[in-house]
């Protein structure tokens, strides 16, 4: 908060126009909301960074969907190959989607394009990394959303 609060300008009238510099700015318009001072602000590109906010935290959740989607691709795909690394981020990923979900609600509304979102690409990355045809995978997702979280995908331990 300390940061926040040097970054902070001081506050009359709007200084910096969001087209010339974004970072400088949102530190102008934050601080104009917390003063209070409603009419300063600059309500259309406040609006836009908002909305912005929510579709980061999406693509957030689809970036580690589409992480888990294209290891269990290469996990049932290419069983010769499988490694502890692809368990490790199956497990890691599987996790910052259980976070993202958890600290976003909302976003339980969209699961269903966004798992199609990120198996359409993590069936193009899984073909890219394992040189097996595009075809091999299966065009629509396999897997429902517990399979995704909670399938065992455990590399074995040493003897």
């Amino acid at each position: 908060m300390d940061d926040v609060a040097n970054k902070a300008p001081k506050l009359g009238k709007a200084t910096v126009r969001y087209e010339d510099d974004t970072y400088s700015w949102a530190f102008e318009q934050a601080a104009l909301l917390r003063a209070g001072k409603w009419s300063e602000l600059d309500i259309a590109h406040l609006a836009d960074e908002i909305e912005d906010v929510g579709k980061s935290e999406k693509w957030k959740l689809e970036s580690a969907l589409r992480l888990v989607l294209m290891h269990l691709l290469k996990w049932d795909f290419q069983p010769e190959k499988r490694t502890r690394s692809w368990t490790l981020s199956i497990a890691v990923h599987r996790k910052n989607e259980a976070r993202v979900l958890r600290e976003n609600p909302g976003l339980k509304g969209v699961l269903a394009e966004v798992l199609a979102d990120a198996y359409e690409t993590a069936r193009l990355e899984a073909s890219g990394e394992t040189d097996l045809d595009l075809s091999v995978f299966p065009e629509v997702c396999p897997y429902d959303l517990d399979a995704i979280m909670t399938r065992p995908v455990e590399w074995p331990a040493a003897d």
